[in-house]
């Protein structure tokens, strides 16, 4: 099933949040955003990327669950009790599983334990932060860059909503057999028990993850994500002045998502969208459709208001192979782009034989192609 493509869709709402994304995780359509591209201060939603390298090591065979990372000076001065921030109270000299640094990472936001974590798979916090870096550039996310595994303030460390929203959605996507640590509602270490820092995951609304961020130039922020019926959403809230005022706009955020839209399915699985022309193939056009259904979420008593293009750059030309993607349906509310959903070629369209480019080389020119 394929959903709309990710573009803006936003109606009318508004959050206290100085940035703020919301996504459909299946599709990633961004259906709200503010200051979505602005470079922003992580701080401990950094620790969503120190995850996801650690999950792909674990996934390599390079790491397992039951291995033991050692706790060295740098990690328990840095990031344990007395550095004053969020920490696991790791003892110095322990060493500890890679299960539960994982679960302390992302339960107790331990500082402590994401650099144990960076130093027991690269060596060194650097080395660990250029391998996020790398896993950043194959996901596509052009306004981040990481210096350290726990998102402690540097100012060569920034992100963006948008990127953090992307790398929460390809946590859940490609690691589901990790995902339930998200929804722990606490974690007891060295005889010390914490909450979970996310608030929401417990009042009710379908919160399972994923992480909040806190430092004093940042202001409070959160990645959440929530699952209502078959439709599950990915917010981003920052720069926030509390912890509650935090948690009221991320709830306030995927409440709205969830009640706002409603889900049309204008084309099924295989229906012909359109047609895009081919200069010289051997047949003059080709049908456009989707990856599957085309299913788009709309805002709620728009569908008077919607209107449809079909966009392809012309011409294509040969060959052309099945399942090429060749153009986009754009769907629009009073002119305003709502959502798009990418479109393919249903069929090969090799090249034409001699009569035919020369017939298409005519046409075309007369129309200002060529």
């Amino acid at each position: 099933m394929v959903f709309a493509a990710p573009v803006f869709a936003q109606v009318d709402f508004d959050t206290k949040a100085r940035f703020a994304v919301l996504m459909d995780y299946e599709s990633g359509a961004v259906i709200f955003q503010k200051d979505a591209d602005a470079r922003l201060e992580p701080a401990s939603m950094t620790k969503l990327m120190t995850l996801a390298v650690v999950f792909n090591e674990i996934r390599a065979g390079r790491v397992s669950l039951d291995d033991t990372f050692f706790v060295s000076e740098n990690a328990w001065r840095t990031g344990g009790a007395a550095s004053g921030g969020s920490t696991m109270f790791a003892e110095l000299n322990s060493q500890i599983r890679v299960e539960d640094l994982i679960r302390s990472v992302i339960i107790q936001s331990g500082n402590d334990a994401a650099i144990v974590l960076a130093e027991g798979i690269a060596g060194t916090e650097p080395t660990f932060a250029a391998m996020m870096n790398e896993l950043a550039r194959e996901l596509g996310l052009e306004g981040s860059n990481f210096t350290n595994s726990t998102g402690l303030p540097d100012p060569d460390e920034y992100s963006t909503a948008r990127d953090l929203a992307e790398i929460g959605r390809y946590l859940i996507r490609e690691f589901p057999e990790f995902y339930h640590y998200f929804a722990e509602p606490e974690m007891e270490w060295n005889n010390i028990k914490q909450a979970n820092r996310n608030s929401l995951i417990e009042v009710g609304i379908g919160v399972d993850g994923l992480k909040t961020g806190h430092t004093q130039a940042a202001g409070y922020g959160a990645v959440l994500s929530t699952a209502q019926g078959d439709r599950r959403l990915i917010g981003v809230v920052h720069g926030l002045t509390s912890m509650r005022e935090r948690a009221e706009e991320g709830r306030k955020l995927l409440t709205w998502g969830q009640r706002a839209f409603e889900r049309i399915t204008p084309y099924a699985d295989g229906a012909v969208v359109g047609y895009a022309d081919v200069y010289g193939g051997e047949a003059p056009n080709v049908a456009m459709v989707g990856d599957g259904e085309i299913a788009l979420y709309l805002p709620r008593g728009s569908r008077q208001c919607l209107t449809a293009t079909l966009n392809y750059t012309a011409p294509l030309l040969p060959p052309v192979r099945q399942g090429d993607r060749i153009g986009e349906l754009r769907v629009f509310c009073n002119d305003q782009l709502v959502q798009a959903a990418p479109l393919y070629a249903a069929e090969d369209v090799g090249q034409g034989d001699l009569i035919r480019r020369a017939t298409d080389a005519l046409k075309h020119l007369a129309i200002g192609w060529l």
